[in-house]
């Protein structure tokens, strides 16, 4: 009886033995393998070309811009998210992405913007059914030139479970007027090896517009617009160098002489925001806050309603655990005049944000 026991326990060490022995070759080849094939970008690329063109340069009037965090489809009102102390990884439908879909394409057009600058645009993944939301906006809202940059490429990203899977996502940047050049610049990525093989690579996406009827004087002066999407769920260090890289292109830009606007989603709160929608908590996401800029240069945001929310459950307006930011907004060189900004309240039904309208003149 004792050797039949001992037979059995040398049994089951084997075979636990065996299994962990099999995670770890699995665990080992999915890392190799995200290693060999992780997107690594240079620091600065051309970004892809979408596939309507015009030749109109940036009048000299009112300019309205549109900055939105699209959530790939997949964030609205019934959503939640792992990341935020949500339960959720993936949507429930591609039916579902392709409503959310449409709904911001409402949003957008209503708004009538020059320039649209959104974010979280995925152009094929898993999470969002393979459908490429960036092209179809192309399509649907037309008339507008488009460029698009990566700022999440990854053949499978393994975890949580069930896992996210394939991801490809970025930025796209729409104008009615012509964009003579635009160039991705890569952001300082905060995560070492091998946490960073299946994160973002974040980006800027800078797109410059000609100015109609330039003096001979001013004739090289551009109008350039910067699509961001900053660091979110880093230690902070990283969102700090991604801003100061930020600001240091915007102010080189502006003392070449040109118009200078940055907007997104900086996953930081704007200054003063956070009296207006208080921390309820510490143990989710929690925002840092944007620091002071360099003399004559300015903030663009509307606190007087949220931008973002956090996705640690399905909207619900009347919960004590609902919380809200201001995250998504402009900065704007000191050439630039600020006539309105507006953030839309559109109850954060088709994306986890609200979009946020600049109207501004060329000084």
């Amino acid at each position: 009886r004792g050797l039949h026991t001992m037979w059995l326990a040398l049994k089951i060490l084997g075979l636990v033995f065996f299994v962990l022995l099999t995670v770890a070759l699995v665990a080992g080849f999915a890392v190799g393998y995200l290693t060999i094939t992780e997107y690594r970008p240079a620091y600065s690329e051309n970004p892809e070309r979408g596939n309507y063109n015009t030749d109109q340069a940036v009048p000299a009037r009112k300019l309205r811009i549109l900055t939105l965090n699209t959530g790939y489809g997949a964030l609205g009102r019934e959503a939640d998210f792992f990341m935020d102390g949500g339960k959720s990884v993936n949507p429930a439908s591609e039916e579902l992405v392709r409503e959310n879909m449409l709904g911001i394409e409402s949003m957008l057009r209503s708004a009538n913007a020059d320039i649209l600058l959104l974010q979280e645009v995925d152009t094929g993944s898993k999470r969002s059914f393979q459908l490429n939301q960036w092209r179809q906006y192309e399509y649907d809202l037309g008339d507008y030139e488009s460029r698009y940059a990566l700022n999440y490429s990854c053949r499978y990203v393994p975890y949580p479970l069930p896992t996210i899977g394939e991801v490809h996502s970025g930025l796209a940047t729409f104008s009615r007027f012509d964009i003579a050049s635009a160039t991705r610049y890569s952001l300082p990525c905060p995560f070492e090896w091998p946490e960073r093989v299946a994160n973002l690579k974040r980006c800027l996406l800078v797109t410059r517009l000609p100015i109609e009827g330039k003096s001979e004087e001013t004739k090289k002066q551009e109008l350039v617009i910067v699509n961001l999407h900053l660091e979110a769920y880093d230690d902070g260090e990283g969102k700090e160098a991604q801003t100061q890289l930020l600001l240091q292109i915007l102010q080189e830009e502006y003392e070449k002489g040109n118009y200078v606007i940055a907007g997104g989603d900086f996953n930081q709160c704007f200054p003063g925001t956070q009296q207006r929608y208080p921390q309820k908590e510490t143990s989710n996401w929690v925002p840092s806050v944007l620091g002071k800029l360099p003399e004559g240069w300015s903030y663009a945001y509307d606190a007087s309603t949220p931008t973002c929310r956090l996705l640690n459950q399905p909207l619900d307006e009347t919960s004590s655990l609902t919380q809200y930011y201001v995250i998504d907004g402009f900065i704007v060189s000191p050439n630039v005049d600020v006539v309105r900004v507006r953030t839309g309240n559109e109850g954060f039904g088709f994306t986890d944000h609200n979009p946020v309208v600049l109207e501004v003149e060329l000084q």
